[in-house]
């Protein structure tokens, strides 16, 4: 019987398949003593199969680039935590076996996490991954993960990790849907850029049978088990229409009637540039430079390293604008040579800017190596702090660029509420603002972006969230600078004509979605942006805003 299931729609596009699950099952190994004289040979099995999975996981995310690489190299440095590992010796001294030792070691962080409030909690997946990597090596049992296939389908699973996520085959997973995460969770991030259809938190979603036929479309969120022959013809067709739109929409961001909004492109290094490039990105809206310092936790990488990787990027966008977000560490992103270890909530601490301003040396290298990188080339630098709250953040940020000789326009993020309801205070010593949305809206809403529960105040069209994107386009378009959408909320095409109608100058996104978006524009006029804009706000939930706005921009 056909049945309609709704979670939140992550990854544009509709796939029709047979469900397949995720082999997801916890490994527990056999609680057992083992002599002494066994343990210094069970702790060298220990190490050496946590070595062994984080060179995988590292390999994986060489292999993948760009974002991936990133989310996978800080589970590497998970898995290397030298606490975990003084835990695991420990329980083998007195006793354990290697496998045994690692599952319950991992257990006891993994309480810890669980315990510390939504923001840590949302790293549990992650950590669960690790230890069940960990724990089959040791058994010599195949790995979970993505199963094994020679026909297409359509992936279900509790939740997704990265490592998975990552390297999915898009010829054999047609879409994936999971029970838990958020529009903004590292396997809705890592679908978009893969361009694989996806609906992340539905209700019930790993109770729906293996073998089953769905259809799922990953622009509404909407999942229909056991679709007829009428509605799989009838999404087929829409898809289709879609695929034409995008394939006659070309040239640079615009309404219909001419308003220009540049559609940029956020990357994680240089391996994302081809697909921003062929996506048609009229540059770079985040270049997200953390990729270049997970390499190396205890140190932070040489300028002479930094401005060959920095280089690479600019050169892919001759006359272009690239905007480089420095360093943003702390939080989910920790760093060995700058993150204080004991912070109670870190997503409330030393993060971002405020890092930097306590490692000055750090931060000085990494602006005179974008100094040094740009020298000679035609392209547009512009260099951005993240996490800046205040008039003050803003004027040590931009103190630091002048002191590092950097030739370009400095900005600030706007991803705390503060900064958005000041925006007019910061822009007294910044020339441009960025909003980060996905921040915005954890920090707005108190609701930790990995975190499935909470995923209904993560959703962008919350009116409150534009609100205050509305403030900050205000401010800068009094004077006379510029204010764009970085965040992941730029990646729906109805909302990044509603964030054009609030003023924003400028949409960057995960590449696959820039066609899409493209298309919509070309649709509409400024005006109509405008209408649905002050639609939406209208509104008190982000269901009834959404709506608003499809139906002024719809013509309806």
């Amino acid at each position: 019987m056909t049945q309609t299931l709704q979670g939140v729609g992550v990854s544009h596009g509709v796939a029709i398949g047979q469900v397949r699950h995720m082999g997801t099952a916890v490994l527990e190994p056999e609680a057992r003593q083992i002599p002494a004289e066994d343990a210094p040979r069970e702790q060298a099995r220990a190490r050496q199969a946590v070595d062994a999975v984080a060179a995988d996981l590292q390999a994986r995310g060489n292999l993948a680039g760009g974002e991936a690489q990133a989310v996978l190299e800080a589970q590497a440095l998970m898995a290397l935590d030298p606490e975990l590992m003084s835990d695991v010796e420990r329980r083998i001294t007195v006793g354990s076996s290697a496998e045994r030792a690692v599952y319950d070691a991992f257990a006891a962080y993994r309480a810890l996490l669980a315990a510390a409030g939504d923001y840590l909690a949302g790293r549990v997946a992650d950590l669960d991954d690790v230890r069940n990597r960990i724990v089959a090596r040791l058994m010599g049992v195949p790995m979970p993960g993505v199963p094994d296939s020679d026909k297409p389908y359509v992936l279900f699973a509790r939740d997704l990790a990265p490592a998975d996520t990552a390297l999915l085959d898009p010829t054999l997973v047609l879409g994936f849907v999971t029970e838990e995460g958020g529009p903004t969770s590292h396997s809705a991030i890592l679908a978009r850029a893969l361009g694989v259809p996806a609906v992340v938190a539905l209700p019930g979603a790993t109770r729906t049978a293996e073998g089953v036929l769905v259809a799922v479309d990953g622009s509404t969120g909407s999942v229909i088990v056991e679709p007829t022959q009428g509605t799989q013809e009838a999404l087929r067709a829409e898809a289709e229409q879609r695929r034409a739109a995008l394939a006659s929409s070309t040239g640079p961001g615009r309404t219909s009637d001419g308003h220009r909004v540049p559609l940029l492109a956020n990357v994680g290094g240089p391996a994302d540039v081809p697909a921003a490039v062929e996506a048609g990105a009229e540059g770079v809206g985040l270049f997200r430079t953390e990729f270049l310092f997970l390499d190396d936790s205890k140190k932070a990488p040489s300028e002479e390293a930094q401005v060959e990787a920095y280089r690479k990027v600019l050169e892919a966008f001759p006359e272009g604008r690239v905007v480089v977000r420095v360093l943003d560490a702390g939080a989910d992103k920790p760093l060995e040579f700058l993150t204080p270890a004991d912070e109670p909530n870190p997503a409330l601490g030393v993060r971002g800017l405020r890092t930097l301003l306590e490692h000055p040396e750090v931060l000085g290298s990494q602006l005179r190596a974008l100094a040094r990188a740009a020298e000679g080339l035609p392209v547009h630098l512009e260099v951005m702090a993240p996490m800046v709250a205040d008039r003050q953040d803003a004027r040590a940020f931009a103190d630091a660029c002048r002191e590092a000789g950097l030739k370009a326009k400095f900005g600030a993020m706007v991803e705390i509420p503060s900064a958005a309801l000041r925006a007019r205070s910061i822009l007294q010593e910044v020339e441009f603002l960025s909003l980060g949305t996905n921040d915005l809206a954890q920090y707005t809403f108190a609701a930790d972006r990995q975190v499935g529960a909470v995923a209904r105040l993560q959703d962008p069209w919350q009116p409150a969230l534009l609100d205050l994107v509305a403030m900050a386009a205000e401010a800068a378009k009094a004077l006379g600078k510029s204010c764009g959408v970085c965040g992941e909320a730029a990646a729906d095409p109805v909302l990044a004509c509603v964030l054009s109608g609030l003023g924003v100058t400028s949409l960057s996104m995960g590449a696959a979605s820039i066609p899409y978006v493209r298309a919509r524009l070309a649709k509409v006029t400024l005006a109509q942006c405008e209408r649905a804009a002050a639609a939406a706000r209208a509104t008190d939930n982000a269901s009834d805003a959404r709506a608003a706005a499809n139906q002024v921009l719809s013509g309806e």
